[in-house]
């Protein structure tokens, strides 16, 4: 079955040895798969060698992990390859519930390979996670399966899109949590979704004591983009936007926590996963 997000790709980019030793199969598997099973890929160019897209080999690298867990190749070609509903929360819900880590990477993955990360994040992430501080609030409990959804989207996020070679001409970007800001995935989303875009950018992780940041916009050769998350108003560290605006070609100041403050000229506030992509690819990549 293929996917929208599939058929908006125009071609390919990966040859089916450079797959390989990326995912350290052989290329004889490889060509195995795609014949048995009808695995990517299904586009090339007449008189050309196949090449994968970037979601072929997504595709691809998650079967090869369900068949290292123990899976069938043919089970695993059949979940690798299907595309999953996009909004049904429920087997996330139950899968985080149930702590099944393998369930629920499968169903993420196969959500990030076959819709990306931003349509991953809201429509199916978000609304998880919503559902779960619900029944935080009417009954307590599920502080153990939030943590759990957040390792599984992080680690299905590192899985799913590995970062980028820096383009030409792209600026640096750096993603940090203000000092006393502990919520850091949104952060590793953003990263996924600039590095669908092509985009590096490098993530330095939650309260970031700003002289740690000072140091790493300092460095020689570097004038980056900073990006600076704050999830409440407690943490929106206005000590943290100078020490990067002191050393950053742009700031981007993101993330709820940042309504209703006093924010220095110049930097630009996003409080939306597509608002964040769109101001730092602007921001990376001028033209």
């Amino acid at each position: 079955m293929t996917s929208s997000r599939q058929q908006s790709e125009s071609g390919g980019e990966f040859t089916v040895g450079a797959v390989a030793r990326t995912l350290g199969i052989p290329v004889a598997t490889l060509r195995s798969w795609n014949q048995r099973y009808g695995l990517p890929p299904g586009w090339h160019r007449p008189g050309k060698h196949r090449l994968y897209t970037r979601t072929d080999v997504a595709v691809v690298g998650q079967m090869v992990a369900l068949v290292r867990a123990g899976m069938s190749p043919a089970s695993a070609a059949r979940v690798a390859s299907t595309v999953p509903v996009l909004g049904d929360v429920t087997p996330v819900l139950d899968a985080a519930q149930q702590l099944d880590s393998a369930a629920l990477l499968a169903v993420l993955t196969a959500h990030m390979i076959h819709h990306g990360v931003i349509d991953t994040w809201n429509r199916l992430c978000r609304p998880a996670f919503a559902e779960i501080v619900g029944r935080q609030e009417r009954g307590g409990g599920f502080i153990d399966v939030e943590h759990h959804l957040s390792w599984a989207v992080a680690t299905s996020l590192h899985r799913v899109i590995p970062p980028p070679q820096y383009g030409a001409g792209q600026v640096p970007v750096l993603l940090a949590c203000t000092t006393r800001e502990n919520h850091a995935l949104p952060l590793e989303v953003l990263r996924a979704a600039l590095a669908e875009r092509g985009i590096l950018a490098v993530f330095l992780g939650q309260s970031m004591p700003e002289s740690a940041l000072a140091e790493a916009v300092s460095r020689p050769g570097r004038t980056p983009v900073v990006v600076l998350w704050s999830q409440s108003n407690a943490t929106a560290d206005l000590g943290s936007v100078g020490v990067a605006q002191a050393g950053a070609s742009g700031v981007v100041a993101a993330g709820p926590g940042w309504y209703g403050g006093d924010l220095p000229a110049g930097i630009q506030h996003v409080n939306s996963l597509e608002d964040a992509v769109e101001r730092v690819a602007r921001l990376a990549c001028p033209v």
